[in-house]
């Protein structure tokens, strides 16, 4: 009646010596019939009883074999397939190990033995249904992806943890002891103070990423991780606080999730004792550990269900899931028929799990769900985890499904992606801008520089800032570091002023006084604005714009020199001269031949018609009117006037020849009158004597030819004045100019800088500007007049056209312009060489000079023959000129655009040249499109010269 078994030890292939199983060796008849196996069996020891570490047997045949004494084990085994007493006695012989052992159930029983079977039998099956209730939901808890522990009493001490908790801390000790021991690193995180809390309120308590810095690898070295937490109160049956359940899981990797996991446990290990009296009380221990298991489950922050059989049929239904799907049922049913509006696609992961027996975990899985039954599905995230649920035999029995709804948290991220992105494009489009704008400035002749931050560094001059400077490095360094002058001259605080304050500033001709590393120090002026830039409506710093105006300056200053010479010597000519100013036509200027006709009246100062009210009616101040109003130049011969010589004296009847020409300010626009006059009374009484006839007239007539002759000779003083006027006083000018730069740059800065002197400076400067440019008008029309009968000869098109391209090389360069010349095959024209150069240069200069800004210059010379002449034409795409102005084209001084210099003159003098040598000129213009001059020159009648 006793069995046999021969053993041998198996060791752990890690090569650590240590006993991990037995195998059987032999069996005797005995053993074979008791336990149902053949004589040698193919399994091992722990194979055939698994829980036989679990009961103690495994060790006992360990120790049995390791210390080689004999030992003896009495156990009542119920697992594995048995439930008797046995009583084993085992010895080590050489490599193997001999055990004994007799089963009661061989053995008759008595009675008493057969009532505590039976109550045993009856406490068992309470066992067993409390013991798979409770397996049932602590596999759930266990299996949960997250951290749990428990804690008991007010000292929180450790009293059950699951696999990924303990992982946390591979090296601590955590069982059985209270957590400020475990884990003092801990105590100035908040995460006692947390436990008490709950512990003492009976609230739970709720952590979103939480930040935690712990020795977790046992190392000395803390960790940083972040965790959501959640820290519920247990209670025992009589309701009282009695533990902490505390759930958490790491979000380290997505700090800004919203993942809430919690997995549940729960000490459910309870020891049954062996009195059939107790097993009504175990049944209700039972009850009420699995009552605060589904109390727990019904607590987590999560949708937990638990799907059964292939079909997947809902056994547990969260309430969570029932609040999301109210009034739909759930339990008891097939997932596929409960949720028939879920594609299959979302069917199939818990096939896969059940299939496999593999754990499947899904991130942000969009599911949409009929929640009202109204046939409209809305969208859902959930962070999905499917835990394959196995019986006792191992065998899979169903899917735990953990679901957290991550909606919200996708919804931010999808929006927070989407402003990231009209961010992202917004600040391309700010650097797409930048590099535009610092493109533009790179190249405008304006000098430019962003200066940045109160000690005002240097962080972009454009080129033409950097050659005010050439020999100074700016770029990264503070303005009073790269410019130390502009602190003595003001700069420096002004840009302080505009920094702190955000007023803009503007400086018009400032001096600064700059002292080069290898050269003599000089006086520059400059035109410039100091404005605040901001960034996120802070000031960030400061831009400057600037323009070197010492030439302008310089200038000024000697044309005011000049305007004093020159008006010197107006006062000085022969002729009677004056300049009437302003609409009013006051008296700007008055020379002393010009008052000798009116001695005694008080002209200067006065509009004309205050000082000469007798002309109001007449003839001559209608023209100077017309004069005024159209720019155009007029010559009166012989004007009879009703004057009085002397003030309150008797009107005489005088004659005067006027030139009538108008004066333009620096924009071209018509500001006053120059008239030339000299007295003709006497020839124009001599010339009425002669018409009397006779023998007094002939005498007469030799007296009017005496006066004729200096008529003449009057009309080349005047032309000598003019010549003189227009070139030998431009040097004397210019010296003028140059002293009131002179002056300017000599007096100091505090004198200049006063209100009165810097407007008289002005004024000086720019009534000089306005005599050079009389002059220069003289000097046109003299020139004008002179080449009147310029000899014309046979002349060769093509090669004046491709002189003058070649000396409008640096201007067709400059504007970017292409310019197609098709002129060669063309016969000779008669002209005067040198005034059809004068032509084809102002047509092409100004086609050139007038481009629009909004394309390159494209301009094409042609030529065509027609009866009796050859036909220039010149195409631009230009600005074009309005209709309204064609009529004024070819008059003098006549200016359309005024944002380039010239004197309104060229066309005046092409349209003379042209009509002078017999041919003629017409235009076709469209504004915004471009301008076409046809110009038609005489053919030659012979080969070129």
């Amino acid at each position: 009646m006793t069995g046999l078994i021969f053993y041998t030890p198996v060791y752990d292939p890690a090569g650590s010596g240590a006993i991990v199983d037995f195998r059987f060796e032999y069996l005797n008849p005995a053993a074979q019939r008791m336990m149902g196996m053949p004589e040698v069996p193919a399994v091992t020891h722990n194979e055939q009883w698994p829980h036989s570490k679990a009961h103690g047997t495994f060790d006992f045949h360990v120790a049995a074999y390791v210390t080689g004494e004999p030992r003896e084990y009495n156990i009542n085994y119920q697992a594995d397939g048995y439930d008797n007493y046995y009583r084993l006695a085992a010895r080590r012989s050489g490599d193997g190990l001999w055990v004994s052992f007799t089963d009661t159930a061989d053995q008759p029983r008595s009675p008493v033995e057969m009532a505590l079977r039976e109550a045993q039998a009856a406490e068992k099956a309470a066992r067993a249904d409390a013991e798979t209730q409770r397996q049932r939901l602590y596999q759930v808890l266990m299996n949960l992806p997250a951290q749990v522990a428990t804690y008991h009493g007010a000292e929180h001490v450790y009293t059950l943890l699951n696999q990924r908790y303990q992982d946390y801390f591979p090296r601590h000790t955590l069982l059985g002891r209270s957590v400020r021991e475990a884990l003092p690193e801990a105590a100035h995180q908040g995460f006692f103070t947390r436990l008490d809390q709950v512990y003492a309120s009976g609230e739970p308590a709720y952590g979103v990423e939480l930040p935690v810095r712990l020795d977790f690898a046992g190392s000395g070295q803390a960790q940083l991780i972040y965790i959501n937490a959640f820290y519920l109160p247990l209670r025992d049956a009589a309701g009282n606080v009695d533990g902490v359940l505390d759930f958490s899981y790491d979000v380290t990797e997505q700090v800004v999730a919203r993942q809430q996991l919690q997995l549940l446990n729960q000490e459910l290990e309870t020891r049954v004792q062996a009195r059939t009296q107790e097993a009504e009380r175990a049944r209700a221990d039972a009850e009420e550990q699995r009552n605060r298991l589904e109390r727990l489950f019904s607590q987590a922050p999560a949708l937990i269900n638990i799907f059964s059989g292939p079909d997947h049929v809902l056994t547990m239904v969260h309430p969570a899931t029932e609040q999301l799907l109210p009034g739909r049922p759930l339990l008891g049913l097939p997932r596929r028929q409960a949720l028939p509006e879920l594609p299959e696609a979302l069917h199939e992961p818990l096939d896969r799990v059940y299939r496999t027996g593999e754990a499947l975990h899904e991130h942000e899985r969009l599911t949409r769900l009929d929640r009202f039954g109204t046939g409209e599905l809305q969208d859902l995230y959930l962070d999905l985890a499917y835990q394959p649920l196995f019986d006792a035999a191992g065998q899979i029995e169903g899917v735990m499904s953990f679901a957290v709804d991550v909606t919200e948290r996708v919804q931010a991220r999808l929006q927070n992606e989407a402003l990231q992105a009209e961010v992202a494009a917004a600040t391309q489009r700010q650097v797409q801008e930048r590099e535009a704008l610092l493109h533009i400035l790179a190249y405008t002749p304006a000098a430019v520089a962003l200066l940045r931050g109160p000690e005002h560094r240097f962080e972009y001059v454009n080129t033409a800032y950097q050659q005010l400077f050439p020999e100074r490095r700016l770029t990264g360094r503070p303005v009073a570091e790269a410019l130390p002058e502009t602190e003595a001259a003001g700069f420096l605080a002004k840009l302080d002023h505009v920094f702190r304050s955000g007023d803009t500033f503007f400086g018009t001709e400032l001096p600064m006084h700059l002292q080069p590393a290898d050269g003599p120090a000089r006086v520059v002026h400059y035109t410039f604005t100091y404005q605040a830039y901001r960034e996120q409506d802070e000031i960030a710093g400061v831009s400057i714009f600037a323009f070197d105006v010492t030439e302008q300056v310089r200038a000024r200053r000697q044309g005011e020199a000049e305007r004093q010479q020159l008006q010197q010597l107006f006062m000085e000519a022969p002729a009677p001269i004056v300049i009437l100013d302003g609409p009013e036509l006051v008296f700007q200027l008055v020379n002393p031949a010009y008052q000798r006709v009116f001695p005694g009246r008080a002209l200067l100062g006065k509009p004309v018609l205050e000082a000469l009210p007798e002309i109001a009616e007449a003839l001559i101040h209608q023209q100077l009117r017309r004069v005024y109003d159209t720019g155009d130049t007029l010559v009166a011969r012989e004007m009879p006037l009703q004057l009085a010589r002397h003030d309150d004296g008797p009107l005489e009847e005088l004659y005067f020849t006027f030139t009538y020409q108008a004066r333009r300010n620096a924009d071209g626009v018509v500001d006053g009158v120059l008239v030339f006059a000299h007295e003709v009374t006497d020839q124009v009484q001599a010339r009425r004597v002669v018409e009397e006839g006779g023998q007094q007239a002939r005498a007469l007539a030799e007296e009017l030819a005496a006066s004729n002759q200096q008529l003449v000779r009057t009309n080349a003083d005047l032309d000598n004045f003019i010549y003189t006027a227009s070139h030998d006083l431009k040097a004397p000018i210019s010296n003028i100019e140059g002293l009131l730069n002179l002056l300017q740059e000599e007096l100091p800065a505090s004198v200049v800088a006063e209100q009165h002197v810097a407007a008289s400076l002005a004024r000086m400067l720019d009534a000089v500007e306005r005599f050079k440019r009389t002059i220069d008008h003289l000097t046109d029309v003299s020139k004008l007049q002179k080449e009147h009968d310029s000899a014309a000869t046979s002349v060769d098109l093509a090669a004046v056209v491709e002189d003058v391209r070649q000396d409008l090389l640096p201007l067709i360069h400059s504007t970017g312009a292409k310019l197609v010349v098709d002129v060669s095959a063309q016969p000779p024209v008669q002209f005067s060489q040198k005034n059809l150069r004068s032509v084809v240069y102002n047509l092409l200069s100004n086609a050139l000079k007038y481009h629009s800004p909004d394309r390159p210059p494209h301009v094409d010379v042609r030529a065509h023959v027609r009866a009796g002449y050859t036909v220039l034409e010149v195409h631009d795409n230009g600005l074009g000129i309005e209709p309204v102005y064609w009529p004024r084209l070819f008059t003098m001084f006549q200016r359309f655009h005024t944002h380039v210099e010239g004197s309104g003159i060229g066309l005046y003098m092409v349209k003379r040249m042209v009509d002078n040598a017999g041919g003629r000129i017409e235009v076709h213009s469209q504004p915004g499109a471009g301008t076409t001059f046809f110009v038609h020159l005489p053919k030659a009648t012979g080969p070129a010269a």
